[in-house]
């Protein structure tokens, strides 16, 4: 059974030294365990959506001072009692309060299993639940914006509107198929199923075409600084990151390993990485380096070459500008501060990352380079999760066989298959028949307490 019926208890806050650690415990028992070790007022006797000054006790010991909030079923996160414990947020004290309810009775709560309870009590949606986390993950305003577009109901909604659509086909081929008097099956499928079809494939490609943009908005893209030793890569990983995180100086080969941090540009997340200058090596640990250099650049989105403007191309830059000829790549040329010896006829970004200044050349490349959405045009179509993506192809790739079917003049019977095979697909995105293995294992990769 997916759900049971025990009170689970997780502390909600992140872990750690704080001004307020939060423990929250869910069930039919929650507020009597909470009484337990209350010293205050009688919390079986509170009114839900009330705060309560007191203080938890082992036995005679005082824990700590607390408030604690009741909110009773059904109108809590989960639709069951729901008490939490707004206690210091020492991590001694927010433990001592965690175990002391363990030992009333509570069991400690699995990952996501909060919001689990959310889902199976028919409060939320499965796209709803998703959205939880990606609000938690949430790293640019449009990431956020994505995520709280879910949360409010709007891909449910999107979602529930294709497959109302897919089920007036269903009930329409059933009608016909009963009484195949009411209405000729030519005339259902090429007057009614058919451009029903083709709007939802219009609508569902639409959506697939929006998903690289969505997963840049979500994830961020895969950079890779590349380039011959001293060329300045570290030093434009410092000035990205507007931090000392690379060892900078003018001895070639000094970053032997990968150097890896994250930036927001303009509303995209660069995941960077510094990487070892390649170039052949008898120094063993700088040879590791350049293996994890090809490494890197083979998982790279984006790759920043950078090359030298004082010297002449030698033979790792042509490599180095022939390796990433297919690549999405912007080439940065630096120290043109110093006499040019560079002769190069490919479009690039002429920069003295000595100078401030310079560093916004590069930035509004990239920017220009992934020309994201604006915020203001971001709505319910910008569907970036892998599972929901997943059965959207599934749905599509169902709707595309039906309409093959009807091209074909295939019976009535066998195109509503396909057509309820994409009913379903679309069904198990918002959290019709999912099997309990894969509810499961998608509330897993939640984090504690929520």
């Amino acid at each position: 059974n997916l759900l049971s019926n025990d009170t689970i208890v997780a502390v909600s806050t992140a872990y750690g030294a704080g001004a307020i650690s939060i423990v929250r415990l869910s069930g039919n028992d929650a507020i009597n365990i909470v009484n337990k070790s209350f010293k205050g007022d009688d919390l079986s006797k509170a009114n839900s959506h009330t705060i309560h000054y007191g203080h938890i006790m082992d036995g005679e010991t005082l824990i700590d001072e607390v408030l604690v909030s009741v909110f009773k079923a059904p109108k809590t996160y989960t639709k069951e009692d729901v008490v939490e414990i707004n206690c210091h947020g020492g991590i001694l004290v927010t433990n001592k309060v965690l175990e002391l309810m363990v030992e009333n009775g509570a069991r400690m709560a699995e990952a996501g299993e909060f919001t689990k309870r959310a889902f199976l009590n028919g409060r939320i949606d499965l796209t709803k639940a998703e959205a939880v986390m990606d609000i938690i993950n949430s790293q640019t305003e449009r990431s956020l914006k994505c995520a709280t577009i879910a949360l409010r109901g709007d891909v449910f909604e999107l979602i529930s509107d294709f497959r109302k659509k897919l089920l007036d086909c269903i009930l329409k081929i059933e009608v016909n198929i009963d009484y195949p008097e009411y209405d000729e099956e030519v005339i259902i499928t090429n007057d009614y199923l058919k451009p029903v079809l083709n709007g939802l494939k219009k609508e569902l490609e639409g959506i697939l075409n929006h998903v690289k943009n969505t997963t840049i908005i979500n994830e961020g893209v895969n950079t890779a600084i590349i380039g011959s030793p001293n060329v300045g890569k570290s030093t434009l990983l410092n000035a990205l990151l507007k931090e000392e995180k690379a060892i900078v100086t003018d001895i070639a080969g000094t970053t032997r390993d990968i150097v890896e941090g994250k930036v927001n540009l303009g509303g995209i997340v660069l995941n960077l990485i510094d990487t070892a200058g390649i170039r052949e090596t008898e120094d063993i640990v700088e040879r590791i380096g350049v293996e994890k250099t090809k490494e890197a650049l083979s998982k790279a989105e984006l790759v920043i070459l950078v090359l030298d403007n004082n010297k002449e191309l030698n033979e790792t830059d042509k490599e180095l500008i022939e390796l990433t000829n297919n690549r999405n790549r912007i080439i940065v040329i630096n120290k043109i501060d110093l006499e040019s010896k560079l002769h190069l006829d490919i479009d690039a970004v002429k920069v003295s990352l000595l100078n401030k200044e310079d560093i916004s050349k590069i930035e509004e490349a990239i920017i220009k380079m992934y020309n994201i959405a604006d915020i203001n045009a971001i709505d319910a179509s910008y569907i970036s999760n892998v599972r929901q993506v997943n059965k959207i192809k599934l749905a599509l790739n169902s709707i595309n066989d039906a309409l093959k079917g009807i091209e074909n003049e295939f019976p009535v019977d066998l195109i509503n298959v396909d057509i309820t095979n994409a009913w379903n697909d679309l069904g198990e995105i918002i959290g019709e028949n999912n099997p309990e293995e894969m509810i499961n294992e998608l509330f897993k990769n939640f984090c504690l307490g929520k």
